[in-house]
């Protein structure tokens, strides 16, 4: 088995000598300056640093030790990194500590108790990996039940994790497909209404003569073949969430009553005389362009404003990064054990031809697709062929550096998708070795 890399930052060689000796364990790395330092935590990536704060240029002082720490924690994050402390400098080693640093050692240097201390940042190392690889394992599924591992879906989900405990509108703007419903869900599961109720209507499926019946209810009478007094959506979702899918398709004349009741939090039945007050949060949804409906007075401006008190926007899995890889495996799984168990997995050109297409149908296009190919695979193996794809070629672009660059920026992230973000792991998928990988990240501005 590959020994765990201790990196040790140390100016002082004959120290440097001594610490390479007395860890036979690991696999010791020795750096004397911030840049060694820095470039053999892109190389190696180790789980533990020992760190002398005083460095060249500024071997009596500690900002240079200071800003390797920050180097260090900002590039590895999960990296233990532990300070060294002289006599009368424990300000320092305290001031580390507070930036991020995981323990501190003293000098003049005692082996056997920075071994203990080193032997514990290991250990708490590999257990906090062990954790996260569990979570990640653990069904797979993210915010609202949602398969994603693209940073635009996750950039999406912190949103919604902030916004889940306040209690205010939430507008969810997204092409058809996309999972709008299932992320209004998660919110509603996040928030301190996960005890209610969730109520989800959707607006374009109704009539609009059913339509405000459906939302506000009606009382006995109130029309032909009312016989009965009956809750609308509304009420029904008291004290949890109503989710109105579609809101772009809400009629004028009825927009003003739902406007009066996101204003006042009372509601009439249809053929009602008295108020009821309903205490409900309202989550909405559309794949239309609302800005341009209220400039054309299609939607009122005031209901658009107290209805996207806060506004966040779906991409399409097209512009999700790695995204339909990940779902096409998981629907091939899915449907596989109960359509076809002979099929395993995706062919290669399956894998390149679902990374290709754009999915004008997002997640629902996505899945269908897998399901019927699926159902038809001959062999083991879903090929291109079977879902009906084939890889469309690249637009012309005069400008070969554009081009260039674009592929790398696609190629780059299709592999960092299927490595779970290990620079490692996508660098042997696309042939090239650590730092390679890291000068292109640089370069183009993406973060691992």
């Amino acid at each position: 088995m590959t020994r765990p890399v201790l990196l040790v930052v140390e100016d002082d060689a004959g120290l440097a000598r001594q610490l390479r000796w007395a860890y036979g364990d690991y696999e010791v790395v020795i750096a004397a300056d911030r840049a060694a330092a820095i470039d053999a935590v892109r190389l190696h990536e180790p789980a533990v640093v020992t760190l002398d704060l005083g460095l060249p240029p500024d071997p009596d002082g500690t900002a240079e030790g200071f800003a390797t720490l920050h180097a260090i924690r900002a590039i590895a994050p999960a990296t233990k990194v532990i300070v060294a402390s002289g006599h009368g400098a424990r300000d320092s080693a305290r001031a580390a500590i507070a930036d991020g640093a995981w323990d501190f050692y003293q000098k003049p240097i005692d082996i056997d108790a920075l071994g203990l201390i080193v032997a514990r940042a290991f250990h708490v190392h590999a257990l906090e990996a062990e954790n996260r690889r569990l979570a990640a394992g653990a069904g797979g599924a993210g915010f609202g039940g949602l398969l994603y591992a693209s940073p635009e879906m996750a950039a999406v989900a912190r949103t919604l994790e902030r916004v889940a405990p306040a209690d205010v509108s939430v507008m969810l703007l997204g092409a058809s497909g996309t999972g709008k419903e299932l992320l209004a869900r998660g919110l509603h599961d996040a928030s301190p209404r996960a005890r209610g109720r969730f109520v989800a209507i959707n607006c374009a499926a109704i009539p609009e003569t059913l339509l405000e019946s459906e939302l506000f209810g009606h009382e006995k009478g109130a029309f032909t073949g009312a016989v009965k007094t009956t809750e609308g959506k509304i009420e029904q979702a008291a004290g949890g969430t109503l989710f109105l899918d579609e809101i772009g398709d809400v009629p004028l004349a009825l927009q003003v009553k739902l406007l009066r009741f996101l204003q006042e939090r009372v509601i009439e039945r249809i053929g009602g005389r008295r108020g009821i007050a309903v205490d409900t949060r309202i989550v909405c949804a559309t794949h239309q362009d609302v800005d341009a409906m209220v400039a054309d007075g299609r939607f009122r401006e005031d209901l658009y404003y107290r209805l996207a008190e806060i506004v966040v926007r779906i991409p399409a899995l097209g512009d999700r990064t790695g995204d339909a890889g990940l779902l096409a495996r998981h629907f091939v799984a899915r449907y596989a054990a109960t359509l076809n168990p002979a099929v395993t997995g995706l062919a290669a050109d399956a894998r390149a031809a679902v990374e290709a297409w754009r999915w004008p149908g997002n997640v629902r296009e996505l899945e269908n697709r897998v399901k019927r190919a699926v159902i038809m695979a001959d062999g083991k193996l879903v090929t291109a062929a079977d879902l009906d794809l084939a890889t469309p070629a690249d637009p012309a672009d005069l400008n070969l550096r554009a081009a260039r660059e674009g592929a790398d920026r696609r190629a780059i992230g299709r592999a960092l998708a299927r490595a779970d973000g290990n620079i490692s792991g996508a660098a042997r998928l696309l042939g090239i070795s650590r730092p390679t990988l890291y000068d292109l990240l640089k370069a183009y501005d993406l973060s691992p």
